[in-house]
């Protein structure tokens, strides 16, 4: 007979657990242990995706730093262009040429102009420095941390007129901008890129010539596009800009992304675009750039949430007839003049000037003009044969 042998106690506790973790092991299911398995590698992604974007956030600020530290005070002074000869001065110190590439830039940059648009009695800002990269003149800030999630982001100031370009937060481009004039404004609010064209004829004047045009509102025709820039607000709603700011713009935003089924851009799917202020038409020449002392002045400050800045407010008026039927929350564009002039966007005695088809014009004027020749050749006919019927 063998002899009895103890078990000890702790062995029994041992056997006891092991025993409990199989039973509820086998108690559990397998969408339990899928569901269990799926929780533990979420966990571990949102953690590997929090160090990633500390990571990221530093490596981007670094090189924030590293741009401020690389461009240096610039000084501004102003001066007026008294004579003639002060005119052809400064049309051939900033001359459009290739040797002279950079201090035309620079030139037609800071004073929000191009070079044929210098006038007699015109007030310029004239840079110590002249920089190729025209980043080192921006008032927007070098580095925009609440924008530091976002791929691709676009901001223009009106009262500047001016924009920039940011990735992950970090300022790309800076370039001058001319935006609507006080009765067609380029109203402040959040937009997106919908659609590009390489080459487009304006859908209200098909003599409108506009290279690179990069559409942010379906409804009101909106984009910034080349076009003429005189310094000062005066386009329909659009916002203008150089030739080689709006190359260059129109390669780096995305369009909007596309509904296959409904054959339609799908609302604030491009590249997102913030109009952040109102220009100050009560200022009758130039703008608040031609006070700047030098490129240190001023910093724009950004909306904390660039995200959730309200969609643009724009005025039924300001839609063209032929598409009103098709908006959608039509009550909201009824509505839009009524709350922006409570908020001071429009002076009281402006109104605003409805888009005018300039193409139908010209339509409905050579069909008139098609009439009447009918018209007077028909006149002529009887008038004619009335001439060639003998008389009695």
């Amino acid at each position: 007979m063998r002899p009895i042998t103890t078990v000890p106690q702790s062995f029994r506790t041992i056997a006891m657990i092991l025993a409990i973790m199989v039973l509820t092991a086998s108690c559990s299911t397998p969408e339990e242990d899928a569901a269990e398995a799926a929780a533990e590698q979420a966990e571990r992604v949102a953690e590997a995706r929090k160090d990633s974007l500390e990571q990221h956030r530093q490596r981007q600020v670094a090189l924030a730093d590293s741009l401020r530290e690389r461009f240096p005070r610039i000084r501004y002074r102003t001066t007026v262009v008294e004579s003639r000869s002060d005119l052809d001065s400064i049309r051939r110190q900033y001359r459009k040429t290739d040797e002279n590439w950079t201090a035309y830039r620079v030139f037609t940059t800071v004073n929000r102009k191009d070079i044929q648009f210098v006038r007699m009695g015109d007030t310029l800002v004239i840079p110590d420095t002249l920089m190729e990269d025209l980043r080192a003149y921006s008032v927007f800030p070098q580095y925009y941390p609440q924008a530091d999630t976002i791929k691709k982001l676009v901001m223009v100031s009106n009262a500047m007129q001016c924009y920039a370009c940011y990735e992950y937060g970090v300022l790309v481009r800076f370039a001058a901008a001319n935006t609507g004039e006080e009765r067609k404004p380029t109203l402040p609010g959040r937009y997106a890129v919908n659609w590009k064209d390489r080459k487009r004829l304006s859908s209200l004047d098909s003599t409108w010539v506009l290279p690179f045009t990069v559409n942010f509102h379906l409804y009101a025709g909106s984009a910034l596009h080349q076009f003429e820039m005189p310094g000062r607000p005066v386009s329909h709603s659009c916002v203008r800009q150089f030739l080689s700011d709006a190359e260059w713009l129109f390669k780096w935003v995305d369009q909007g992304k596309i509904n296959k089924e409904e054959r339609r851009i799908i609302p604030m799917t491009g590249t997102p675009l913030i109009i952040i202020d109102v220009f100050d038409f009560n200022r009758k020449r130039g703008g608040p750039w031609l006070d700047l002392v030098s490129n240190k002045d001023i910093e724009l400050e950004l909306p904390d949430d660039p995200m959730n800045v309200e969609e643009a407010l724009i005025p039924i008026s300001q839609i063209p007839k032929v598409v009103r039927g098709g908006l959608p929350d039509k009550t909201r564009y009824i509505k839009a003049e009524e709350i922006i002039r409570e908020r001071g966007w429009i002076r009281p005695h402006v109104q605003l000037r409805e888009s005018i088809d300039f193409n139908k014009l010209r339509r409905e004027r050579r069909e008139r003009e098609a009439r009447e020749k009918a018209r007077k050749r028909a006149a002529d006919s009887v008038a004619q044969i009335q001439n060639t019927t003998p008389h009695n």
